[in-house]
């Protein structure tokens, strides 16, 4: 493993190889620590050759998280009493402060991973806050993707997402979220699957018995979208 600074922002990078080959980006979620999903790479079945990137978000939550950081700030004193009250977070209407921001440092790693890696194909994705920041730059930034990645996201900003997934249409997204998420709830979840598929997106939805996680079924399914979009073809 090597810690690169790619573009704006700091990412480890797993399987490095010489040449061109495919490329899986993997953006961690709210109060994770930068190396928090890098564990998950030997348990990703891809096509050999494939590099994985674990980029550190920007926002240091160190006072509070220990090594935690963020891509951008959540009020969680807001949310800690919501879900004590037993209230549903919908955040569907929601365009979060600093959004903008970690998109633009997200694309300009993008642009230095296309220049230092040379990715044949590359999928997008991430975990929570991860996942839907992954959303946000498929829909701003016009580069190909090869597929998404998105455990336990939901619809943001659907103002401004909702007319533009069509710019998407067919592009094989898979989504996980549990039944039982006490953070994001899974209707916001399914709504989030029903606007990207009304736009032609090819979704792979999958929900499991479970909360704010990233559970074996969703690793399986994950690998079987890599080995679709990333395997070379003849």
């Amino acid at each position: 493993m090597k810690i690169e600074r790619l573009g704006d922002l700091h990412a480890r990078i797993v399987g490095e190889s010489e040449g061109e080959g495919p490329v899986v980006v993997l953006l961690h979620g709210f109060g994770a620590p930068g190396e928090d999903l890098v564990g998950l790479a030997p348990y990703l079945q891809v096509p050999r050759g494939t590099r994985f990137v674990f980029p550190e978000a920007p926002l240091d939550l160190s006072r509070v998280y220990g090594m935690g950081r963020a891509w951008w700030m959540i009020d969680m004193v807001a949310l800690d009493r919501m879900m004590r009250e037993g209230r549903a977070r919908d955040l569907a209407n929601e365009v979060p402060e600093g959004i903008d921001e970690a998109r633009t440092k997200v694309v300009s790693m993008l642009d230095a991973i296309e220049q230092r890696l040379r990715p044949s194909s590359l999928i997008l994705g991430g975990f929570s806050q991860g996942a839907m920041l992954s959303v946000d730059v498929a829909l701003h930034d016009a580069r190909p993707l090869a597929g998404l990645a998105l455990f336990s996201g939901t619809l943001l900003s659907q103002s401004i997402w909702t007319p533009k997934m069509a710019s998407r249409t067919g592009l094989p997204v898979m989504q996980s979220h549990g039944a039982f998420d006490p953070i994001l709830p899974f209707p916001n979840a399914e709504l989030l699957r029903d606007r990207m598929k009304e736009a032609g997106v090819d979704v792979d939805f999958v929900p499991f018995r479970g909360g704010h996680e990233i559970p074996p079924v969703a690793l399986q399914r994950f690998g079987a979208l890599a080995h679709r979009v990333l395997a070379p073809r003849d």
